[in-house]
């Protein structure tokens, strides 16, 4: 027996969508699981609301997706290593997350994707924005296309994670730990085909991504900083409003995100989850 009838309604135009009609406390069947996962794929990120499930159900719900990345940089949830918490307290300024980007692209087989579950939300703001790096893709020039085939980039974890980090700040270093395993660097396809879609994406992004494999990070600069405008573009993203319970499950392969950092004197308390991926090419 199915425990649900989902009701899937699309978010925007080019990515995102909302799931209704399923409890997340209930074991899933193969068959809503399935038609799950296929949104997903649809649509880079899907959302659910009124989800007030433990930490166990957390967990199980996204190990449906395949392992768990455990983050090496994260404060975990007390008795939960396999979950992250993403926090701001009132007094806190800046926030995790402010600047589009790809989770664990620095991996060499990077995450499936993330799964984020809304613990306490503030009273306005803090929302989170999505945008499809298919959609990004394919509107570009069939001669850009052809420029871009065959380049690679360099993604790493050090400028943003390590001990000499300019970007992170003082204030946001106090909630990120480990600075010496920040280690990781990678090089993958500046457009790679979409492992279960079969889609071309970009697969570059402005926090992990450092130049173009084999030119200078100034060549770099000039072709990275327009693919990096042109997948901001407003019709390529949507925008979600959490709520206590809301989820966001999105492809960091396909999409990226970026966290609205708009509700200072206010306190966010977010679990996260990472899945684990394939290799891209």
């Amino acid at each position: 027996m199915r425990n649900s009838t989902l009701d899937i309604r699309r978010s925007a135009g080019a990515v995102g969508a909302e799931i209704r009609g399923v409890d997340l406390r209930d074991p899933l069947d193969d068959a809503t699981f399935g038609e799950i996962r296929q949104a997903f794929h649809d649509h880079g990120v899907v959302f659910f609301r009124d989800q007030h499930i433990t930490p166990e159900q957390h967990v199980a719900f996204a190990e449906r997706f395949g392992p768990i990345n455990v983050n090496r940089f994260f404060t975990p949830v007390p008795g939960h290593p396999r979950i992250a918490e993403v926090r701001k307290e009132p007094d806190q300024k800046k926030n995790i997350g402010e600047v589009w980007h790809a989770d664990h692209s620095y991996d060499q087989v990077p995450a499936l994707g993330s799964m984020l579950l809304a613990r306490e939300v503030p009273e306005y703001g803090g929302d989170t924005m999505f945008a499809s790096m298919a959609a990004a893709y394919a509107a570009l020039s069939d001669g850009l296309k052809r420029t871009l085939d065959g380049l690679r980039a360099v993604h790493s974890s050090r400028h943003v994670f390590g001990a000499k980090a300019e970007s992170r700040g003082a204030e946001l270093s106090t909630r990120l730990h480990n600075p010496e395993l920040a280690t990781q660097d990678a090089v993958h396809p500046v457009v790679i085909r979409h492992p279960e879609t079969g889609q071309r994406c970009l697969y570059v992004n402005r926090s992990f991504t450092t130049h173009i494999e084999g030119w200078t990070q100034e060549e770099s600069a000039p072709l990275l900083d327009f693919l990096y405008r042109h997948g901001e573009r407003p019709e390529f993203t949507c925008r979600f409003r959490w709520e206590n319970g809301s989820i966001a499950l999105w492809d960091n392969r396909s999409t990226w995100h970026f966290a609205v950092n708009d509700y200072h004197g206010q306190r966010r308390l977010m679990h996260r989850i990472t899945i684990e991926g394939v290799a891209l090419g």
